[in-house]
């Protein structure tokens, strides 16, 4: 199974990296129903850290993600299996399918834990980076508004001086006339 499928199918909600139900299932080759089924008679082997049910609004913000011309409309919530809840996932649904490709999803998230540590040092970097822009600007701002002041004090004295001259021209003069 190609890595870029299952990596299609992983989200980020809660914080946590996670496959919805109605992705295993088609992975697994199997209906949703029946993977809903398993899971929740086997509802202790699947603590919150495993799996939890995601809320209509994390559901609907998650939708624009995946095509939903194929699913019809939903009654239930679908459930969110993180790493650890996929690989007790594989002993819930007991059939070579589900083994083959729980080892893949496994080999996915690893791919992704690897690539995020890998890159930690260049994320930090950009992040620093960042910061400094801030910053810069920060300063270019105080020192573009100081300059704007000036500009603005200068024209408003030369506004000033105009307006003196021209008061100086139109008084009224005393003293012979010619």
């Amino acid at each position: 199974m190609n890595l870029q499928i299952i990596h299609n199918k992983i989200f980020e909600v809660r914080g946590q990296r996670v496959m919805l139900d109605f992705d295993l299932a088609e992975l697994y080759q199997t209906e949703t129903k029946y993977l809903k089924r398993a899971v929740r008679q086997n509802l202790k082997k699947f603590p919150i850290d495993f799996m939890f049910e995601l809320t209509k609004n994390e559901f609907e913000t998650l939708r624009c993600n995946f095509s939903t011309s194929k699913r019809g409309g939903i009654r239930y919530m679908p459930f969110a299996f993180t790493e650890h809840g996929v690989t007790m996932l594989a002993s819930v649904l007991n059939s070579d399918k589900a083994i083959d490709m729980n080892i893949a999803i496994v080999r996915a998230f690893i791919a992704m834990r690897h690539f995020a540590n890998n890159h930690k040092d260049l994320f930090e970097q950009i992040n620093d980076l960042r910061k400094e822009m801030q910053a810069r600007l920060g300063e270019h701002d105080t020192q573009l508004g100081a300059i704007y002041d000036a500009l603005e004090n200068l024209l408003d004295k030369k506004e000033e001086e105009a307006t003196t001259k021209q008061q100086w021209k139109e008084r009224e003069r005393i003293g012979f006339k010619k």
